[in-house]
């Protein structure tokens, strides 16, 4: 990236910024897309959810729903939304995390003071 004489090749630069662009694209995309669950009360209660947090789907098992105990039945809820979620969260960091938290790109071992990671 270094050219001779010590300046920088922009257009490698460009290129590798567009690069990881695309890549932060098309994980987006697939996070968008990507769909987990997670469960409450061994299961008596599902909620589904898109790596984007999106509440898609909500399963709940006859056997929890107690008239007279709507307050369990809306922890357990909770509780499944909580879990998908958190599987969401997990699921984005695993996609964008080398995305997201690289800083900046490799310059060739040039280093520059007073950046993060020098």
């Amino acid at each position: 990236m270094v050219q001779p004489g010590g300046g920088f090749d922009m257009q490698q630069i460009l290129q590798q910024a567009q690069k990881m662009q695309e890549q932060l694209v098309n994980a987006q995309d697939e996070l968008a897309k990507a769909e987990v669950t997670g469960t409450a009360g061994g299961g008596l209660v599902t909620a589904t959810v898109t790596g984007g947090m999106e509440l898609k789907g909500l399963q709940i098992d006859p056997k929890v729903v107690d008239p007279e105990d709507t307050e369990t039945l809306a922890d357990l809820i909770v509780a499944a939304v909580r879990d998908a979620t958190a599987s969401a969260q997990k699921l984005t960091e695993e996609k964008l995390g080398p995305l997201a938290g690289g800083g900046m790109p490799d310059l060739g071992g040039l280093g520059l003071p007073g950046l993060p990671g020098q």
